[in-house]
């Protein structure tokens, strides 16, 4: 596989090995922390890795806590194979889901995230990676006044989730489901404790806009990154219920418009590494430094997930 290159390392990192993958990891965690922190994602090859079950086991042996889809506002519909696995994404395949930070568009997303592949596609399938230290480095040289208003201003977000779910969208997660409750009125209990702002719309649909989210962070070794969702929201929030148009602006209410976005989505598809799957990989993602999304395919697909806090 022929890897990017940023700051004299490999991008990502790939351990090949025929090995048992959670023995490795037990005896590993300290090295694989270090390839995962240097590269932002680190891929395992040719590991004996050959059911959902024994992805578990992987991300079992890795050790850290649990981020279960359920306690998240994922606006994603997924299915949960086992409590800590799940689908990446419902959406159909000829849907392309766009580059983003894993629910980077709520206040509440993992640190890393675990995904395996089951099936690869027959044709197309690849999860795109972009490192968002080197886009947010090369967009600042390009427009360093546009970098200052996401750092100072943030972002909002705004999308409208259905009573029910709906498979058929990238965005089709419930509200029952996003907010972990059955009535309205928990529903705007929990928006106002997490500091959305809402509005109830026909057919039981609810309309809701974050808090002010960060658009830019730093991670702790000091380096700057593009965190947030915007790429995704601007390009693919689309559907019977969401305008793309309208899902996103600052955090001070002014439009972020196609001119804003135009220069991020050139440098992030510049960026972007085709992570071409084969059965049985394992990849494990750096979600502050590294955005990811899923280009369209063809055949039969199966990618899990699981999360880390």
């Amino acid at each position: 596989m022929k890897q990017q290159h940023w700051n004299g390392r490999d991008f990502p990192a790939i351990v090949e090995s025929s090995g048992d993958l959670p023995a490795y990891l037990k005896s590993k965690k300290a090295d694989v922390g270090l390839l995962l922190k240097n590269a932002g994602t680190v891929l395992f090859r040719g590991f004996d890795v050959a059911a959902p079950e024994d992805f578990d086991a992987v991300v079992e042996a890795y050790g850290d806590d649990n981020f279960a889809y359920k306690e998240s506002l994922s606006n994603a519909v997924r299915v949960n194979v086992t409590p800590r696995v799940f689908t990446a994404n419902e959406a159909p395949p000829e849907t392309s889901i766009y580059l983003h930070h894993e629910m980077a568009q709520t206040p509440i997303y993992p640190s890393k995230l675990f995904f395996y592949c089951q099936i690869a596609a027959d044709k197309g399938g690849a999860t795109p990676l972009c490192r968002s230290d080197v886009l947010l480095e090369k967009l600042a040289k390009e427009d360093p006044d546009l970098v200052q208003a996401f750092a100072d201003k943030g972002v909002r977000y705004s999308s409208t989730m259905p009573l029910e779910n709906d498979a058929g969208s990238g965005q089709g997660r419930s509200w029952r489901s996003t907010l972990s409750c059955e009535s309205k009125e928990g529903a705007e209990a929990r928006l106002q404790a997490l500091g959305y702002e809402w509005k109830w719309q026909e057919h039981e649909s609810l309309r809701v806009t974050t808090p002010v989210l960060s658009a830019v962070r730093s991670v702790d070794d000091g380096r700057r990154v593009f965190f947030n969702q915007l790429i995704a929201a601007f390009r693919g929030w689309s559907d019977s219920r969401n305008d793309a148009s309208k899902s996103i602006c600052f955090g001070d209410g002014t439009a972020i418009t196609p001119d804003h976005m135009a220069g991020a989505i050139r440098l992030a598809d510049e960026l972007s590494f085709d992570l071409q799957w084969q059965s049985g990989d394992v990849a494990l993602i750096d979600n502050f430094t590294v955005m990811h999304g899923r280009r369209p395919f063809e055949g039969t697909r199966r990618v899990l997930a699981s999360l880390i806090k």
